[in-house]
């Protein structure tokens, strides 16, 4: 294995503002060998988050940042080609934390065994991997969104929010989703099935969200803060539920963050707005992945990627994330299955 020749993106900079291509040294170094208990696993696909702009920041938030010097943190899904543990064989296809490179090497235990004959491999990084845990808990715990409520999402036609709105409709809620461009627009009403959906890009969102929700909205689901969070707070109902599940719109601000300025509105109304980590749920994400591969196997649910091929591109592909670019799941296809 020593022949193998390994390329890592490595975090060199604290980026300000939106992340460059200069952050990062792409490095190739050989690939290195697992020890006792670790696996090699090779790299075949890699998830592109929001939250990844977040860990290249110093400062205190619920992981580490990613240190100076390291391989950029990512979740990936791979083949299993070294096994000192006999807990993974050579040949199985496993998810978890790789880093954006070709190889990694970790534990047997860092690493969940999947299944390609049961999904596509891209899907273990969406619709059955962080993206669905975290739309399943954030909405059904977070919210516990009952039978004929007002169900808005933002940031509808990515990764979360599409989720977010199937799920919230499977439990009988009136769905509005707010997305950026006709052409996802029209995904969520004419093929995941929301009752309305507002185009941020060319409307008035907080006179689309009156007209969209003229009793008010019950559940807000949160992914991009800044005026679209205090659109949403201008027009909840008694006792709604806010879930705060990112801020995308704020995360490359060279100012600090935007804040809402009409909070009060969770005072008068008596609501409860609410911050999770998915990883809270880590213990329970069996329950989740079995509930999603459900309603995705009775046709309930949809689940869509935007893979872009090429580990090369990871500084530009990820630029998408926050331009609004891709459509569905964000994910960078390293090497053949």
């Amino acid at each position: 294995m020593s022949s193998l020749q390994n390329r890592q993106f490595k975090l060199t900079s604290r980026p300000v503002g939106l992340v460059k291509r200069s952050d990062f040294e792409f490095a190739t170094s050989p690939a290195p060998q697992p020890g006792p208990g670790e696996v090699l696993v090779k790299v075949l696909y890699l998830s592109l988050d929001p939250a990844m702009r977040g860990w290249m920041n110093e400062g205190r938030s619920y992981v580490p940042p990613v240190g100076l010097g390291e391989v950029m943190r990512a979740g990936g899904v791979g083949r299993v080609i070294v096994s000192n543990d006999p807990a993974l064989a050579v040949g199985d296809y496993v998810v978890g934390i790789t880093g954006v490179q070709d190889y990694a090497v970790a534990k047997a235990g860092a690493f969940t065994r999947v299944d390609p004959r049961l999904a596509p491999l891209p899907r273990y990084l969406g619709a059955l991997g962080m993206p669905g845990m975290t739309a399943y808990f954030g909405l059904l715990d977070i919210c516990d969104p009952k039978p004929g409520e007002t169900v808005v999402v933002s940031g509808a036609a990515g990764a979360v929010g599409a989720l977010v709105g199937q799920i919230a409709k499977i439990k009988g809620c009136r769905v509005v989703g707010i997305a950026g461009g006709p052409d996802k627009c029209r995904y969520l009403t004419e093929e995941l099935g929301f009752d309305a959906e507002i185009d941020y890009k060319s409307e008035d969102v907080p006179k689309a969200l009156r007209q969209h929700c003229p009793k008010g909205i019950d559940v807000y689901f949160d992914n991009v803060g800044g005026e679209i969070l205090e659109a949403a707070l201008a027009q909840l109902v008694l006792k709604a539920r806010v879930s705060l599940c990112g801020a995308i719109s704020q995360y490359n601000n060279i100012e600090g963050i935007q804040g809402p300025r009409n909070y009060l509105s969770l005072l008068i109304n008596r609501a409860r707005m609410e911050g999770f980590i998915v990883f809270d749920y880590a213990a329970r994400f069996p329950e989740g992945v079995k509930a999603i591969a459900g309603w995705l196997a009775e046709g309930k649910l949809k689940a869509r990627e935007d893979i872009v091929e090429g580990l090369e591109t990871f500084p530009e592909t990820l630029l998408k994330l926050y331009s609004g670019e891709n459509f569905g799941k964000l994910v960078i296809k390293v090497a053949d299955e």
